[in-house]
Parts: structure tokens; sequence; C-alpha cells
């Protein structure tokens, strides 16, 4: 006991680091970029200008190929360590005013994101070194391996199912507005606040849809053992395309995608950190 109880201790002390904040709300700058390029992306792919990837990934490598991006990539890839040391450390010790199994539920997500933004930086630093392969096509190249056995299938098939639910809930914590208890509004004026949840709702809200559909793809890959669709972000992007109205479609969930840009950089100043 005395041993766990030390080590809640020091990780307690490294999560009030000043500087891991420091770095961790410089990290919500570049999470913001990311989306800003990444809603570029969807965008051009809405009208079939870009044959870059519509992901995350692609949103990188689109930042490297511009005039100071290796430095931006190294900058962004610092934060996102930091907000993943920082989530880590909300995980293992965070999340105390909850109770139960609203703590449980938090630091569960907390872990998530720790994986996420940790993803993130590991893909900026290999685009900083010119290493980053296409996303897409080895998710790809992973799903045909896997769809090669029934029980590889029904992998696959549980995979998008985790991720349009993931998708639907993140949705959901938009429009319900639940984003807001991890902001000190008590410090934003009244015009901050109210855009600050306009931002935060449309965000999430597209985000959410944009996993959702990418998981429905996944699973319908497994069902009909077509490794192609199983792609990602990137597929979903380009099925909704192909749709009537697709185009006008991911406009608007470009849009909303920039709205979580923009909330990202709100929450640089603003969030509970």
């Amino acid at each position: 006991m005395s041993l766990t109880r030390n080590a809640e201790a020091t990780a307690s002390e490294a999560k009030n680091s000043r500087w891991l904040e420091l770095l961790a709300r410089a990290g919500f700058i570049g999470y913001g970029i990311v989306h800003l390029l990444f809603a570029w992306l969807t965008v051009q792919i809405a009208f079939g200008k870009s044959g870059e990837e519509g992901n995350q990934n692609g949103a990188l490598r689109t930042l490297g190929a511009q005039p100071m991006g290796k430095f931006l990539l190294i900058t962004i890839a610092v934060g996102l360590v930091a907000m993943a040391i920082w989530q880590a450390l909300e995980a293992a010790v965070g999340h105390r005013a909850l109770r139960g199994r609203d703590r449980l539920l938090e630091r569960i997500t907390s872990v998530v994101r720790t994986v996420v933004f940790l993803w993130l930086a590991w893909t900026a630093v290999k685009v900083f070194q010119d290493a980053s392969a296409n996303a897409s096509d080895q998710q790809e190249a992973l799903s045909a391996k896997l769809m090669a056995s029934t029980g590889g299938r029904w992998l696959v098939a549980l995979a998008g199912l985790v991720l349009a639910i993931v998708g639907i809930g993140m949705v959901v914590y938009g429009l319900k507005k639940k984003f807001e208890k991890n902001l000190k509004t008590g410090e934003m004026s009244p015009k901050t606040h109210t855009l600050a949840r306009r931002l935060g709702m449309a965000g999430y809200a597209a985000r959410g849809a944009v996993f959702a559909v990418a998981g429905i793809l996944v699973v319908v890959a497994a069902v009909k053992y077509d490794p192609e669709k199983a792609r990602g972000l990137d597929a979903a992007l380009r099925t909704l395309r192909d749709q009537p109205w697709g185009p006008v479609v991911l406009a608007l969930m470009a849009l909303g995608i920039v709205a979580f840009g923009i909330y990202c950089f709100l929450q640089s100043r603003y969030r509970k950190v």
C-alpha cells in the first residue's frame, strides 16, 4: 500500500507540474491546427481536388510540406506528447471530483486520449522524417490480412462497431454539451462562453459523424469481405462524397471540423489542466 500511495503522490505531483500544463496547453493549439488542415482536406475531397489522405495523417503531411512545416511538426509533436502524459496521469490519479462509474468512465476516456495523442505525435515525427506511409493503405492491408480468416473478419467487424459507437458517443457528447464540464467557464465572458458552447457542439458532432461513418464502413467491409472500404476516415469521406448531395454534406462536416479546431484554441486557454 505504501508503494501505491508513493506512486500516486508522485503522479499527482507530476500532474501539477507548471511546465507540463504549459506544454499541454500548447498541444491544444497544435491539435487545433491539425483539425483545421483536416477540414481543408475534407473540402478538397468534397470537390475532387485532393490526392492527399482525408485524415490526420494527411493533415500532418500537408503541414510538413509548408514553409516552416518541419519546425511546426516537431513543435506539435512535443505538445501532443505533453497532452498524452497529462491524460495518462489523469487516467492514473485524476478525475477525483467524480465517484464510482462516472470516474471509471472518465479514466477510461483518458486512456483512449493518451493513445490518440501518442499516435498523432508519432505520426508527426514520422512525417518529419519523411517516413510516414499512407495510413489508409496500411489499414486496408491489415484489414485484408485479418479478413483471411473467419475469426479475423469478426475482429474487423468488432473494431468497426467500436469505432461507430465512439463516433455516436462523440455526437451525443457534443449535443448534450458535456464538454463544458472540462472548461473554466467561470473565467469566460458570456460571449466567450456562448462561442465555446457553439463551437464544441458543432465540432464534436462533426467529428463524431465522420468516425461513425468510418466505423460503419469497416463493419460493411468485414461482412462483404471488401478491404478497400476499411480505410478509415479517408474512405468515409470519399464514400460520402459519392452520395447524392455528398459534396454539400462534406462541406458542412468541414465547417464542423473547423469549429472543433477553433474550439481547441479556446481549450488551450480555458481547459482545466
